[in-house]
């Protein structure tokens, strides 16, 4: 499974082209299984404009595999040893929902299609597959 980080569903759903978005478009051209993890789908409609736009979003949204942490507790555990593992080791990880949403990648053992360094520094600490 291609999960979807909020940095190629932005400029996906803005019609930008990126390198990474075009990826998603070649995904979703293919048939390839996409999910979304929820907390990008909360990024997604933070940023939106106006009440129509936030309306666009939700439906689109809507329509797709979303995807939430295995278990609420230990995900959110797990997500803060990445970043407490990466610490430790001197990395610099700039977000905290980053280290959540490489864990729901872990545990669903999908490929990350993104456009955030974050997710290259986490793979030194963890198995994560990425994609940009």
């Amino acid at each position: 499974m291609i999960v979807v980080d909020t940095s190629v569903l932005i400029p996906f759903l803005k019609g930008s082209w990126s390198r990474p978005a075009d990826r998603l478009r070649e995904a979703e051209r293919d048939k390839l299984p996409v999910g979304i993890p929820s907390i990008c789908g909360q990024e997604v409609l933070q940023g939106a404009r106006d009440p129509h736009e936030w309306s666009l979003l939700l439906e689109t949204l809507s329509t797709q595999r979303i995807l939430v942490p295995a278990d609420q507790w230990q995900s959110h555990v797990d997500a803060a040893r990445i970043f407490f593992d990466c610490r430790r080791k001197g990395i610099t990880i700039r977000s905290t929902v980053d280290c959540l949403i490489a864990q729901i990648a872990l545990e669903c053992d999908g490929i990350l299609l993104h456009d955030d360094e974050d997710f290259e520094r986490i793979r030194k600490v963890r198995p994560l597959r990425t994609m940009r």
